[in-house]
């Protein structure tokens, strides 16, 4: 591990540590309003100042990243798991099979994903409680995003297919469901990995790009996305640096997730 994969590994144990202790670090919470001081700049009381309604920005971005990279991976998750039974079965099985799930995957990935994805948020009411928003939101990244990887756990699935343990496996009477859940696809495990820390930083950056059109995750509950929608009214970085907080550490997670994805791609290499 280098230098710079040692610093990504600090910068995210540091904001998950920060985000899992927001309560203690912002015991106001994330929609405490101080009617006093409404868009004030930063000072001992707020740190990041407040936005238009008196909420501390510091509390709000302490929640809003705890959101991200909570429910992230949790997405992440589901898209990998659906992945590898799609796609990690249609490679074991091959044949027709996998020429149909294949096709389905064509189809989705003909598809602008991002679109497809606020299409389907669109589509849904708007005026939702927020923690019904925060489920909705995630799990519409889980079950959208996982044709990519169903295509590289098909390929790896069929290249199994003919290796010397299945065969094995095949010649002492292992067959069916049985040979694939227990011989095929625990030795997809590195690729199942990689793909699901891949998928961490994709779906944080679609959740971001969602909150930025008020598709993402509802008000009060603060999200990456909807601290970055603050951004639009802004002339200059010069005019309020403070703001730029939330896109600061968005860049610099996301950085550390693809350093860190560099260093497992070295190990699995």
């Amino acid at each position: 591990m280098n230098l710079w994969q040692k610093l990504a590994s600090a910068l995210l144990a540091g904001v998950l540590c920060a985000a899992a202790t927001a309560s203690w670090l912002a015991p106001r919470g994330y929609a405490g309003q101080d009617r006093e001081a409404i868009s004030e700049p930063p000072s001992r009381a707020h740190w990041l100042g407040t936005d238009e309604l008196g909420r501390d920005r510091f509390a709000r971005v302490l929640y809003g990243t705890r959101i991200s990279l909570l429910l992230a991976p949790a997405a992440a998750l589901l898209s990998t798991l659906m992945a590898a039974v799609i796609g990690g079965l249609a490679g074991y099985l091959g044949g027709t099979w996998a020429r149909m799930a294949m096709a389905v995957t064509d189809l989705f990935l003909s598809l602008p994903w991002l679109f497809l994805l606020i299409t389907a948020r669109a589509l849904m009411p708007l005026n939702v409680s927020p923690l019904f928003s925060v489920v909705v939101t995630f799990l519409l990244l889980g079950l959208l995003g996982w044709t990519t990887a169903a295509r590289v756990l098909c390929a790896s699935a069929a290249s199994l297919r003919s290796a010397d343990f299945v065969r094995q496996a095949r010649a002492v009477g292992v067959s069916g469901q049985r040979l694939f859940w227990i011989h095929v696809l625990p030795n997809l495990k590195p690729v199942l990995f990689a793909q699901f820390w891949i998928s961490i930083p994709v779906f944080i950056l679609s959740e971001a790009n969602l909150g930025i059109l008020g598709l993402g995750v509802a008000e009060p509950m603060p999200s990456w996305g909807s601290l970055l929608k603050e951004l639009e009214g802004l002339v200059s970085v010069g005019e309020e640096p403070w703001k730029f907080v939330p896109l600061a550490l968005l860049v610099l997670v996301v950085m550390s997730f693809q350093s860190l994805l560099a260093r497992q791609e070295e190990m699995t290499a």
